[in-house]
């Protein structure tokens, strides 16, 4: 199973870091209002960077990790692979 780890731009431009194993069925959730408590009022999102990985396990320690960043280094990262 393919997990992905992904950053989401908010309407009020604020980021968010979550993983899933389906990105499309995730990103229309969160549009939604489903997706989290966080995006719920902050809707639409914009999917602004996102990283596969053979594991869930894998995709959570990315997570934690990315989380763990100043919005500054997140916005990096997804700049990076958006270039």
């Amino acid at each position: 199973m393919k997990a992905w780890v992904y950053i989401l731009r908010c309407s009020d431009g604020t980021l968010y870091t979550g993983w899933t194993n389906d990105i499309e069925k995730r990103l229309a959730a969160h549009n939604k209002g489903t997706g989290s408590k966080y995006t719920r009022g902050r809707i639409p999102v914009e999917l602004i960077f996102k990283e596969e990985f053979e594991t869930k396990e894998e995709a959570m320690s990315r997570e934690a990790e990315i989380k763990s960043l100043k919005r500054e280094k997140k916005q990096m990262i997804a700049d990076s692979v958006n270039k």
